[in-house]
């Protein structure tokens, strides 16, 4: 890892992470600690990241999980976005080896530094810099969250991977209009591949899952993403009511994996 402020290179004594230039960072009690220096981005709630858990946990995205962890490589995980650790929990029991949560959320923090034995979790903005050292990750992943291609770039070793997990036009279509959900981005798949130019070693997969939702799921869903932000209680408890008990829902991604030169 790398200091925030300076570049260089972080050593860990005790409970503090520090600089041969006197940067100090203390770990929080809850296990993470925060390098987002200067960052104005606050991430998702403590709200939104409770709706997460309850969602992930119930293993409504398991498959996702699975597929992203077929694809990883063994050595040090670079989650970006990473949220409560979920992903990349799934992806150190599959190849064996340590990780990091980056996320700006501290909500999300404090449950990704406890989501797996060989997982740590690091507070940072991703448009301001990845607190690591050039080349040093085996794999980055990215699911369901913004990448900053130059930084994937300086952190990934050559030969090393970056599986990257979007949303197809389809998923969740069942529901997304009816409860007022964040719509799928147009042209996203295009502007991946434009993103992507420069990397070598390009495979696609799409990953469609039929699974079936309660109320109970569906509310986590809408809160637990960028719609809880646009959605009123109020309102999303009268679309839910309007809703079966239970409604099939089309899980749909596509699983982007590329190779760094």
């Amino acid at each position: 890892m790398r200091c925030p402020l300076c570049a260089g290179r972080f050593e860990l004594t005790g409970r503090t992470l520090g600089c041969a230039a006197g940067h100090r960072f203390d770990l929080a009690r809850q296990g993470y600690v925060n390098l987002a220096v200067g960052s104005k981005a606050t991430g998702d709630t403590a709200a939104m990241v409770a709706a997460r858990e309850e969602f992930l946990g119930a293993g409504h995205y398991a498959p996702i999980a699975a597929a992203l962890a077929d694809r990883g490589v063994a050595g040090f995980v670079v989650d970006v976005g990473g949220g409560t650790g979920y992903y990349l929990a799934h992806v150190l029991e599959r190849t064996g080896g340590s990780g990091v949560v980056v996320e700006v959320s501290a909500a999300a923090l404090r449950r990704a530094a406890r989501a797996h034995p060989r997982a740590a979790a690091v507070g940072a903005d991703v448009w301001r810099g990845l607190p690591f050292a050039d080349a040093s990750a085996d794999l980055v992943t990215t699911v369901f969250a913004p990448r900053s291609v130059p930084e994937v770039v300086r952190v990934l070793r050559p030969g090393g991977r970056w599986v990257i997990v979007t949303p197809l036009p389809e998923h969740l279509g069942e529901v997304r209009d009816v409860l007022g959900m964040v719509g799928v981005e147009e042209r996203k798949a295009e502007r991946l591949h434009t993103d992507l130019e420069g990397f070598v070693d390009l495979t696609e997969a799409e990953l469609r899952v039929p699974r079936r939702f309660d109320r109970a799921a569906l509310r986590a869903l809408v809160l637990m993403g960028p719609s809880a932000h646009h959605v009123d209680a109020a309102a999303l408890e009268e679309r839910l009511a309007g809703l079966p008990h239970v409604v099939d829902v089309t899980v749909a991604v596509r699983l982007t994996a590329v190779t760094r030169p």
